[in-house]
């Protein structure tokens, strides 16, 4: 594909290597580490009072990750290396799975090491390390990378006629924003545990003008026209993320069980139709190309022009500026009045 642009950033939830320790076994006393230092069978505890920390991650058009300008932790600029995904077993009998994240200063020294965990942690819980997977971890972030729409979710297709996501197929026509009808060129699905900050955001009916209640992945980014600038961005033509937007009555996180979670990608990003509710379809870049299965991947280098950046890109506003006591009302009265 044809380079994606200005690198992008990404806000992610991990635990500082220190606090996640052998309790038993060959490292008894260490930290978690990266893949070479590991060894199975090793059981792990979360330190009592840890917390994550938000580490913000910048993605290079290369395929690169750096530690961005204004991250909680991490030195800016430093790279970020993807080195493994692990697999654990619960005392009760769960898995969980943490992506191992490698921070190296310019001499190419570990400086250092994060766990994205893929589902919570729980304090003084046994963790057994039962699967180091090298290969994996790109495409685990990928995974967590991709804004998804669930299971039901309503498409407004270029008839107008209302479609369950999962019913769609690559060859149907869906009504967008920007381009009107667009062709769909592939459909991705995956079942991931609904829970912590990965679990889905629900809009509730008539949250922000939405005809039916919407489910999406956090990060996905709604597309919201203002006819008066309630924010101050600056502009009437916003995107904001699902997860910003949070308010505890009205739009929540719902927490628990699992859930089924559809991409759809067309030749461009788009702004298509869900619940009534304006929404991004998936962006191909050096995030979440990962995702896509290797075939597929080749394929579609070849189909698709690139994701290049469109001017709707630049119209994301920044959580602090939805640092209102409800900013989802804020909106949803802006977009009619």
């Amino acid at each position: 594909m044809t380079d994606p642009g200005p690198s992008l950033t990404q806000t992610l939830p991990v635990y500082r290597a220190a606090v996640f320790n052998v309790v038993a076994g060959a490292n008894l006393g260490d930290p978690i580490s990266f893949a070479a230092e590991l060894d199975l069978d090793d059981t792990y505890e979360l330190r009592a009072g840890a917390t994550p920390v938000r580490l913000t991650l910048e993605t290079r058009p290369d395929g690169g990750f750096l530690v961005a300008s204004g991250s909680r932790v991490g030195v800016p600029g430093n790279r970020l290396c993807l080195d493994a995904c692990l697999t654990f077993m619960s005392s009760q009998g769960a898995t969980t799975e943490i992506i191992v994240m490698v921070e190296v200063d310019a001499a190419g020294d570990v400086e250092q090491v994060f766990a994205l965990p893929l589902a919570p942690l729980e304090a003084k819980i046994d963790y057994t390390l039962v699967g180091i997977d090298r290969d994996s971890a790109r495409t685990k972030f990928a995974q967590v990378a991709c804004v998804s729409f669930t299971r039901g979710t309503r498409i407004t297709m270029a008839s107008g006629a209302q479609t369950p996501i999962e019913a769609l197929r690559e060859g149907v026509r869906v009504l967008t924003r920007d381009d009107g009808p667009q062709t769909v060129r592939w459909i991705g699905a995956s079942t991931m545990r609904a829970t912590g900050s990965f679990a889905p955001i629900r809009i509730r009916a008539g949250a922000l003008n939405n005809t039916g209640d919407l489910l999406v992945s956090p990060d996905h980014r709604l597309f919201i026209y203002q006819r008066s600038d309630a924010l101050g961005a600056g502009r009437n033509e916003i995107l904001v993320r699902a997860r910003h937007l949070v308010n505890g009555t009205t739009i929540v996180q719902e927490d628990g069980g699992f859930v089924d979670y559809f991409q759809i990608l067309f030749d461009e990003h788009q702004i298509i139709y869900a619940e009534g509710i304006a929404a991004e379809t998936l962006l191909v870049d050096t995030r979440t190309r990962a995702a896509l299965p290797p075939d597929l991947d080749e394929a579609l280098s070849r189909r698709i022009p690139g994701h290049a950046p469109r001017p709707h890109h630049e119209f994301e506003v920044s959580e602090a500026l939805l640092d209102h006591p409800d900013a989802a009302e804020m909106l949803r009265r802006a977009s009619t009045r």
